[in-house]
C-alpha cells in the first residue's frame, strides 16, 4: 500500500518508536499517538510547528495549535480516508 504522495509507517514497538508511534506521513503531516494513550481513541497530527488532536470515532478536534481552517479540513479528510488504518493501528498497538 504505497503511493508516490504518501509513505506508510507500520506501527512496531520493535522499531524503537515506543514514545510516539507513527501511523502515517502524508502531505507533510505526521499522524501518530503516544505509547501511553487513553480513551477515546484519537490521533495526534503535526506539521512543522502546528499540532492538533482528533478523536477517531466522531472526528472531533480536541486540540488545535496554529492549524488553519483549511488545514483542519484537509486533516479531517485524510483521517476519514485512513480511519480504518488508524483504528487498526491503535488496536494493534494497545491490545498486544
Amino acid at each position: 500500500m504505497h503511493t508516490h504522495s504518501m509513505s506508510y509507517v507500520i506501527i512496531s514497538k520493535i522499531r524503537g518508536e515506543v514514545n510516539m508511534p507513527t501511523l502515517l506521513r502524508e502531505n507533510g503531516y505526521r499522524f501518530f499517538f503516544f505509547s501511553d494513550e487513553h480513551l477515546p481513541k484519537h490521533v495526534h497530527i503535526e506539521k512543522s510547528d502546528k499540532y492538533m488532536r482528533v478523536e477517531l470515532e466522531n472526528l472531533k478536534v480536541t486540540d488545535n495549535y496554529h492549524m488553519t481552517s483549511k488545514e483542519i479540513r484537509e486533516v479531517i479528510r485524510m483521517i476519514e480516508k485512513h480511519k480504518q488504518l488508524f483504528l487498526e493501528g491503535w488496536d494493534g498497538y494497545f491490545n498486544q
